[in-house]
C-alpha cells in the first residue's frame, strides 16, 4: 500500500509530501517548494529511495525547489498539465515579487493530462486535471488508499485563490464538484496548506462548496 509524510516547506507553509509504496520503499516528492534541506532529511529518516518528482501546480511555493532536487536526486520530474507551463517560466519573478531565494525553471520530463497514471513503486496514483486556480493544475489519487493530493484545489474549510493569471471561480467550482467530490465522501486529501480533510467533510460543510441538499 502507500503511505505519506507531510513535510511543510517555504514561509507559506506549503505541504510537501514524501509518497512511498510499502512494498517497494520507493518514493515519490510531490511538490517540493523549497526548504530541500527538510526534504532530504524527511527522505533518509523515512529509508526511502526517491524515483520521481510529482509536480501539482507551477506556482513557486510548489515548484520552486523542483529543478535543484531533480539535479541532487537524479530522477524525473512528472506534471503538471502543460496550461501551467507559462508560471513554471516565470518562477524567477515569482521569487522576486514574494522575496524567495533565486530559483530555477525547469521542463518536466512528462506534462501530464486527465486519465493519465503514474507509479510510484508497485502503487499507481491517477491523475485528474484540476483547472480553476490555475489552468494546468492536477490532483493525484489513489484509489485503495482512498487517499488524494491536491495542491491548491481545495482546503479544510476553503478553496483555492482563482485571482490569479488564468485563474477562473467557477471552473475552480466545477473541478471540486464535478471530479473530486465524486471520488467519495470517504476519500481523505492533503492540501497544498493546512490540515488535511475529506471530501465528505467538505461537500457537507465547506462554505465555498458544501452540498446542502446531503
Amino acid at each position: 500500500m502507500i503511505d505519506c509524510r507531510i513535510v511543510p516547506v517555504t514561509p507559506f507553509q506549503q505541504n510537501c509530501s514524501v509518497l512511498w509504496c510499502k512494498q517497494t520503499m520507493k518514493a515519490a516528492v510531490v511538490d517540493p517548494g523549497g526548504d530541500l534541506e527538510r526534504i532530504l532529511a524527511a527522505v533518509e529518516q523515512l529509508g526511502v529511495t526517491v524515483e520521481k518528482i510529482l509536480i501539482t501546480h507551477g506556482h513557486i511555493d510548489h515548484a520552486g525547489g523542483t529543478a535543484k532536487l531533480a539535479r541532487a536526486l537524479g530522477v524525473p520530474i512528472e506534471g503538471p498539465q502543460l496550461e501551467d507551463s507559462f508560471w513554471i517560466e516565470g518562477m524567477p519573478d515569482q521569487s522576486r515579487m514574494f522575496g524567495f531565494p533565486e530559483v530555477e525553471t525547469f521542463t518536466p520530463d512528462r506534462w501530464l493530462d486527465d486519465g493519465d497514471t503514474v507509479p510510484v513503486g508497485e502503487q499507481t496514483f491517477q491523475v485528474i486535471h484540476t483547472p480553476g486556480h490555475t489552468p494546468g493544475h492536477v490532483v493525484f489519487f489513489h484509489p485503495e488508499a482512498r487517499l488524494a493530493l491536491v495542491g491548491d484545489v481545495l482546503f479544510a474549510g476553503s478553496i483555492g485563490r482563482t485571482d490569479f493569471p488564468r485563474g477562473d471561480h467557477a471552473t475552480l467550482i466545477g473541478s471540486i464538484r464535478d471530479k473530486l467530490f465524486p471520488l467519495g465522501d470517504d476519500v481523505t486529501f492533503v492540501p497544498g496548506h493546512g490540515p488535511t480533510s475529506t471530501f465528505g467533510r467538505e461537500r457537507a460543510t465547506n462554505p465555498f462548496v458544501a452540498d446542502r441538499r446531503g
